[in-house]
């Protein structure tokens, strides 16, 4: 059966000067507003224990813009410093639910530049947007067309550290399942393969069924070590140390943007192609205190990774099964049942009482789709 998500799809835009400094505004403006809003639900707790709502905030933020030093927030459009009220707001719900860690203030330096735009700060017509405060449509690169009749709801605005600029628009898109099939795939997560499979698929694995894994980070190693020491050896606050952090911000967004295709190209694939998917619940967050490891583990992205099978499963009528960590996949043997005593990370191919021979990520695979399949 159809059904409706929101979806939203990001595009490069090219801001004429004007934009760029009414949007550069914005930004600070937004950032502003979030942290003297963040300063004041927390003194009010801290001091009164009392929760501040966003009808208070709300309250607040239009008293600030009374106030003769802050009269510059009249200069830009009141729905984006709205919604920073709402992002803490719900960022608050989060904390006092124990879902999330208390809410930090923005930095100007690290904390992404956005700005989100509702359906009344914004102008949508025939393929142009424009803005609240500007006379002129954004210079959007359509990359791919929105769904036929789709209205955006939200418009989010943003910069990313390499200088580039960004615009993503939040629609409702009708998703009809794809046709059913009988396959169904286990995957095992690894450093020298991204993952194994327990099956190989044609132009996607080897023979035994491992994805390469492309190792972007170490690819451009060099290119961004390189562009560090030179920001190292620029002087602190001149203009030839800003042009250096822009050339390691660009190498960093390379390879962000290279492992996010791949992984997007990986997933889609998977999905498409089974009906049930059956992954491990890695700890990442543990496994990358491997001082060893930490590198090569978040260069694979195990995590980005889950995340895309896990809402693309859900849109495309396939299922995501999700086996527990401390099943011994790697110890057990595919072919008998028998369980190991021991398997070292070291051992990468092993051979069990019963004759068979087993790639030891290959034999996990194959263990974690018979798990899943039996809970599934």
């Amino acid at each position: 059966m159809a059904q409706t998500v929101k979806r939203a799809y990001k595009y490069r835009f090219y801001p004429t000067p004007e934009q760029a400094c009414e949007l550069a505004r914005t930004f600070g403006c937004v950032r502003l507003v979030y942290n003297k809003a963040l300063e004041e639900r927390t003194r009010a707790f801290t001091l009164e224990g009392r929760r501040v709502s966003y009808a208070e905030s709300s309250a607040a933020l239009t008293a600030w813009k009374r106030e003769e030093e802050l009269a510059f927030l009249n200069g830009v459009s009141s729905v984006p410093l709205q919604q920073a009220l709402r992002h803490l707001q719900a960022a608050f719900a989060n904390f006092f639910a124990k879902r999330a860690k208390h809410p930090t203030f923005k930095s100007r330096k690290k904390s992404r530049a956005s700005a989100e735009y509702t359906r009344s700060a914004f102008r949508y017509r025939d393929g142009q947007l424009t803005l609240a405060k500007m006379d002129a449509p954004l210079d959007i690169v359509w990359s791919r067309p929105l769904p036929q009749g789709a209205q955006p709801s939200t418009v989010t605005v943003s910069r990313d550290a390499a200088g580039r600029w960004f615009v993503s628009l939040l629609v409702e898109e009708t998703i009809r399942p794809l046709t059913p099939t009988g396959n169904a795939v286990g995957l095992d997560a690894g450093i020298t393969s991204l993952v194994a499979l327990s099956h190989p698929i044609d132009d996607l694995t080897d023979q035994d069924g491992r994805v390469a894994n492309p190792r972007h980070e170490r690819a451009d190693r060099r290119r961004l070590a390189k562009a560090q020491r030179s920001l190292a050896r620029k002087a602190a606050g001149s203009a030839n140390r800003a042009k250096a952090r822009l050339k390691v911000a660009r190498a960093h967004a390379r390879i962000s943007d290279r492992r996010r295709d791949f992984l997007h190209k990986l997933s889609t694939r998977l999905v498409h192609e089974n009906q049930v998917v059956v992954i491990e619940d890695l700890t990442v967050r543990h496994m990358v205190k491997n001082h060893s490891l930490a590198r090569a583990i978040s260069d694979a992205s195990w995590r980005e990774l889950r995340s895309m099978l896990a809402y693309k499963t859900a849109w495309y009528g396939r299922e995501l099964v999700v086996i527990d960590r401390w099943f011994p996949s790697s110890k057990l043997c595919s072919a008998c049942g028998t369980l190991a005593e021991s398997m070292p990370l070291h051992v990468r191919t092993w051979a069990c009482a019963c004759g068979a021979v087993h790639d030891r990520d290959v034999n996990a695979a194959r263990n974690i789709l018979a798990a899943g399949l039996a809970e599934s």
